[in-house]
């Protein structure tokens, strides 16, 4: 689905919101102030339940943020509204008072989604969701996943381990 996107604010979104376990507005909210290179580590406030956590910064999706903010360069705004009633100030810096909004995400995912034939409903919590399966078929455990989704429950988190042994269980049958 990200290699199939085709303008780079969408492929640096969709691959931000997959490679950190993004809830949608999440991702949408992100600040440059949040982002701590140095550590390696990114501040997600206004989660789920106003709850902030940090999560891991993949050097990968640093350098891609990196490369996409050169394109608008808000001093707030990670992903900033654009369209005809967001112009650029002189130097091409954006002045968007909104982040981007859901609807132009979930209308990218769906067309993608459409133009690729991909069979199966698919929305930017996917994203999120497979960010979880591949945590826990590394070798990560529950309770680090925990932390990183933000989940109040281990007991939330642990609808990953079942979802991954039914793939194996599927796996096995065919």
């Amino acid at each position: 689905i990200i290699n199939a996107t085709t303008t780079l604010r969408m492929q640096t979104f969709f691959w931000t919101v997959y490679s950190m376990g993004l809830r949608l507005n999440e991702g949408l909210n992100l600040q440059v102030g949040d982002v701590d290179a140095a550590r390696g580590l990114v501040h997600i406030h206004r989660g789920k339940g106003a709850k902030d956590r940090y999560v891991p910064l993949p050097t990968t999706t640093l350098h891609l943020l990196r490369q996409y903010w050169v394109t608008h360069r808000h001093q707030r705004l990670l992903f900033p509204a654009d369209g005809r009633n967001h112009t650029l100030q002189r130097g091409g810096v954006s002045v968007a008072v909104n982040p981007m909004s859901e609807t132009a995400v979930q209308d990218a995912m769906k067309l993608i989604t459409n133009q690729i034939n991909f069979g199966k409903k698919v929305s930017t919590h996917t994203l999120r969701h497979s960010y979880a399966i591949h945590l826990l078929e590394a070798g990560v455990s529950l309770k680090v996943i925990q932390q990183y989704m933000g989940h109040s429950s281990l007991a939330t988190t642990m609808v990953y381990l079942h979802l991954t042994q039914t793939a194996e269980a599927n796996a096995r049958e065919t």
